[in-house]
């Protein structure tokens, strides 16, 4: 994708943000239980699995309008997030975990560190990853994004963390 296609793809939707642009902490354990729940379970458990995938790729493709309330809203719980896990001395914590189905190119870019993969972003991640750019990086903060689960050996999961190490940059 071209970075005028970015930008304007940037554009268009930096005027939405989602309730789960990051997940609380409780929604993230919850999808992950729900996860590793069903796969544990052989004869229902992929079926299970799929049915909480799918449900979740819903849900974030749908993006939110962006209010200055919700702007708000969603640095605090960030701030807490962050501030919880600088106290335990770590340099990073996962904001936002989602299904690869949410990049066009199912996390093949991200996961062969292409300059241009945020292009590849869908939905709430994209505006996760907007979020970001415009309220987070000119504080000092870093986004990291990773493929954080391999089921088969393949690319699924992602997870975006942020990150506020100075030694990195």
């Amino acid at each position: 994708m071209s970075p005028s296609n970015i930008q304007q793809r940037s554009s268009d939707s930096a005027q939405e943000l989602g309730d789960e642009t990051f997940m609380s902490a409780a929604e993230l354990r919850n999808y992950v239980k729900q996860t590793e729940m069903a796969k544990a379970s052989k004869d229902v458990g992929s079926d299970q699995a799929e049915k909480a995938r799918e449900k979740l790729i819903k849900s974030l493709m749908q993006p939110v309008a962006i209010t200055p309330e919700k702007i708000a809203e969603v640095k605090r719980r960030a701030l807490g997030q962050l501030r919880t896990a600088a106290t335990k001395g770590d340099k990073e914590v996962m904001v936002m975990r989602f299904p690869n189905a949410l990049c066009t190119d199912k996390g093949r870019a991200l996961n062969n560190s292409e300059k241009d993969w945020p292009g590849t972003l869908i939905g709430r991640p994209l505006q996760a990853f907007e979020f970001w750019r415009d309220h987070l990086k000119p504080q000092g903060y870093g986004l990291k994004a990773m493929i954080v689960d391999w089921p088969q050996g393949m690319p699924g999961d992602i997870g975006f963390f942020l990150t506020w190490d100075d030694a990195k940059r």
